[in-house]
C-alpha cells in the first residue's frame, strides 16, 4: 500500500485564478488613481497661479508695473508639476498696465479634457464653475 503524500502549494488554476482577480482589480483602480494625480497636479497648478498673482500684486506696488520675468517676481514652478505645467505671465495690454498667467497641461498632464488655467490681475480665473477647477 502507497502512501499519497500531501503537497504543499498551490495548483496552476489556484495561481491563474488569482493572477485573474488581480489583473481585474488593477484595471478597476488605474484610471481612478491616475485621475487622482491629475486632480492632484491641477490644484498645485491652480496654487502656484495664485502665488503668481499675488507676487505681480507685490511687484506693481513696489513698480507701479506688472512685469513677465517670473524671476523678477521670486517665483519658480513647484518641482512636482515642472513636467506637467507650463506657467507664463504676459502683459495686458502691452504696457503692463494688467497681466494674465496661464497653466497650460503639458506632458502626462495634456489629456482629453484638461483645461488651460488662467488668472488675471482683476482676480478672474478661467475656466470658471467647471467642476474640479479653482474649488467647485
Amino acid at each position: 500500500m502507497v502512501k499519497q503524500r500531501r503537497r504543499n502549494g498551490f495548483t496552476l488554476i489556484e495561481l491563474m485564478i488569482t493572477v485573474a482577480v488581480v489583473a481585474i482589480l488593477a484595471a478597476i483602480a488605474y484610471p481612478s488613481y491616475t485621475s487622482y494625480i491629475r486632480k492632484g497636479k491641477r490644484a498645485t497648478a491652480q496654487a502656484a497661479l495664485m502665488d503668481l498673482a499675488s507676487k505681480e500684486q507685490t511687484y506693481l506696488l513696489d513698480r507701479r508695473v506688472y512685469t513677465t520675468v517670473q524671476t523678477d517676481l521670486g517665483f519658480s514652478i513647484p518641482a512636482e508639476i515642472q513636467t506637467a505645467y507650463t506657467i507664463t505671465v504676459e502683459c495686458q495690454p502691452a504696457d503692463c498696465s494688467g497681466f494674465k498667467a496661464k497653466a497650460t497641461p503639458a506632458g502626462g498632464q495634456d489629456v482629453s479634457g484638461e483645461q488651460m488655467l488662467t488668472i488675471d490681475n482683476t482676480g478672474a480665473k478661467t475656466p470658471a464653475n467647471m467642476s474640479g477647477y479653482w474649488g467647485k
